[in-house]
């Protein structure tokens, strides 16, 4: 079997700065630490630091007065924030600061009047933060569909943002829709869908058709993963979207000479690794990377933490 190592893959620099905050504040600071949401959306992530102690909460009820908690990378509303200084939390802010673009460009648009149309999945993290910033002002769209279903009162002052993590060829569809509907619509000034989450996708739209099976490294509830066996699929080659080696079917292999292996921008690169080593250890697989960019994209740590990772 050849295998083909997808590059660039996994961690985002988004991703990475989270991480390396939680692992900082488990280092220096005093326990126990909590997390609003997963700090990633990757199983493999999450149980690493849930078996360090660290408690993933969806209620900040569940929190101790004082206790330090962190924001996680897909940021979160502003009533989260108040609930946060109400309960006197150590808060640290981990989102990913391309997230926090999409909040400020909301910010502007509510303060100027307009009518925001966010394209995204309802329920994720990331929207649910995301318009928490303007909720009177802000409507969700997830399909071309729900575009010609809009009703909004001034066309004139009508602006567009997405999901970071979304499938760049869905959110087009969507956006060429809005500009023919509405063709004084106003973009956000760069586009909102993250440089990892488009380089992925390219890797994957490029190499798919060289093989009969894409594998993808990431969790279920993973946007940005699920956009990239959905990529694969649409491309005829069918996609598996797995956490480890532990979820492989070894009927999926019948046939098949040549296996895609990329992981989502959440997933770390050690399960890559032992999937890489179960695909040579099951079938003598020789790995080929192919990398179609360099990626040099840093941010740096939380502010409260700063202070902590020089010392």
């Amino acid at each position: 079997m050849k295998v083909l190592l997808a590059s660039p893959r996994g961690f985002c620099a988004g991703v990475n700065m989270a991480i390396e905050a939680l692992e900082l504040a488990l280092k220096s600071l005093p326990g126990p630490i909590y997390v609003y949401h997963e700090i990633v959306h990757n199983k493999y992530v999450v149980d690493h630091f849930r078996a360090q102690g660290v408690t993933f909460v969806d209620d900040l009820t569940e929190v101790p007065n004082g206790a330090t908690l962190l924001f996680s990378a897909h940021g979160v509303s502003p009533e989260i924030r108040r609930i946060a200084r109400e309960r006197k939390l150590r808060a640290i802010d981990a989102t990913c600061p391309l997230v926090t673009k999409v909040h400020l460009e909301a910010i502007k648009y509510a303060n100027l009047g307009y009518t925001i149309l966010l394209i995204g999945h309802e329920g994720h993290d990331e929207v649910i933060g995301t318009m928490g910033e303007a909720p009177e002002a802000i409507l969700l769209v997830e399909s071309p569909e729900d575009v010609d279903r809009l009703h909004v009162a001034d066309e004139t002052k009508l602006a567009y943002l997405t999901q970071t993590t979304l499938s760049v060829d869905d959110a087009n569809r969507i956006i060429d829709r809005l500009k023919a509907r509405f063709p004084h619509i106003a973009a956000p000034p760069k586009d909102d869908i993250c440089y990892a989450t488009q380089n992925r996708q390219e890797a994957v739209a490029k190499l798919a058709p060289e093989g009969q099976l894409t594998l993808v490294l990431g969790s279920q509830n993973s946007s940005n993963s699920q956009r990239l066996a959905e990529l694969s699929a649409e491309r005829g080659v069918p996609a598996f979207l797995i956490d480890g080696p532990q979820d492989i079917n070894q009927e999926w292999f019948r046939g098949v000479e040549t296996v895609l292996v990329t992981a989502g921008a959440s997933a770390p690169e050690v399960v890559v690794g032992d999937v890489l080593d179960y695909l040579r250890e099951r079938f003598n697989a020789e790995v080929e990377v192919r990398s179609l960019r360099e990626e040099s994209v840093s941010f740096p740590l939380p502010r409260e933490l700063r202070a902590a990772s020089l010392a």
